[in-house]
């Protein structure tokens, strides 16, 4: 087991199964179930995240979880696809969803050090809630995540399960989603090159001179760009932009607070903070 923990390549490939496995799981499900295919999906997706779970429990490590937040859209999109009449609007989302999820998974296997580290939040939560924790780690970690990103995609399955034709607002939408991608590309890229060079303390190059939290902004942003994809050429679900409320707002109570107090001990951030937004890369006014 320490093993397989302490090598890069193999945890990866360990992950890779774990996630096929939960995958070919949630599709048994799916296909077995009698309900809408909403209730379908939502009761698929949360069984294939238990799958998951169960498997960060025997590694000892929740960071098992961590690819599911940029998997599960692109294998969700990807088999309503084929399974659907590809029209333009869906290929569209397909584009959007596939190119952004690609890429977060990429760089999350360039910056995973292997089944032997854990995301700092967890071993913070971990820490902090004592014997609480085994609920934190399958409510707050693997669950909520999941419902939230379940909530995201759902607008583009109903756009692939009906199989209408793109418009004006599906390609504004789509360059919300490209924008978003490219955005978080480069703010990941810039925080790589920082590490790697050893520097310590807080980035203040690039994108992050002007946003605290520039990668944070293009994750907002993408979901916000695929409700505009799926309402504009289904205007009549309303509730489509809930997902990307709910994605917001969990940002901003969650994971914002989480990164700022983990930054706030390095020397120099009240000035970091005082000088340099939360979320647009754009600069204060008269600083």
């Amino acid at each position: 087991m320490d093993t397989i923990k302490k090598n890069k390549l193999i945890s990866i490939l360990v992950i890779a199964v774990i996630y096929v496995m939960a995958a070919a799981f949630g599709t048994v499900i799916y296909v077995s179930l009698p309900f809408p295919f909403w209730a379908d999906l939502l009761i698929a997706d949360v069984s294939a995240t238990v799958f998951v779970f169960v498997f960060s429990l025997i590694f000892g490590n929740a960071s098992v979880y961590d690819p599911y937040w940029s998997v599960q859209p692109v294998v969700i999109i990807t088999g309503f696809a084929l399974t659907s009449k590809l029209s333009s609007a869906t290929l569209l989302l397909i584009i959007s969803i596939v190119i952004w999820g690609v890429r977060l998974t990429a760089n999350w296997a360039y910056a995973f050090g292997g089944l032997y580290h854990q995301d700092w939040r967890y071993t913070k939560l971990d820490s902090d809630t004592g014997k609480f924790y085994p609920l934190i780690n399958f409510l707050g970690i693997h669950m909520f995540p999941t419902l939230v990103v379940y909530c995201c995609v759902l607008p583009a399955v109903f756009v692939t399960m009906e199989g209408v034709n793109a418009n004006t607002g599906s390609v504004i939408g789509t360059v919300i989603c490209l924008g978003a991608a490219a955005l978080q590309f480069f703010a990941d890229t810039q925080m790589h090159r920082f590490r790697k060079s050893g520097r310590k303390g807080l980035i203040r190059t690039g994108l992050w001179k002007y946003s605290r939290h520039p990668n944070y902004l293009g994750e907002i942003l993408m979901w916000w760009g695929i409700g505009v994809q799926a309402f504009a050429v289904m205007p009549q679900y309303w509730w489509f932009f809930a997902g990307a409320v709910l994605n917001t707002v969990m940002f901003f109570t969650i994971s914002i607070p989480m990164a700022d107090k983990r930054q706030s001990a390095k020397p120099g951030y009240a000035e970091y903070r005082a000088d340099t937004r939360s979320l647009l890369p754009l600069p204060r006014l008269g600083r």
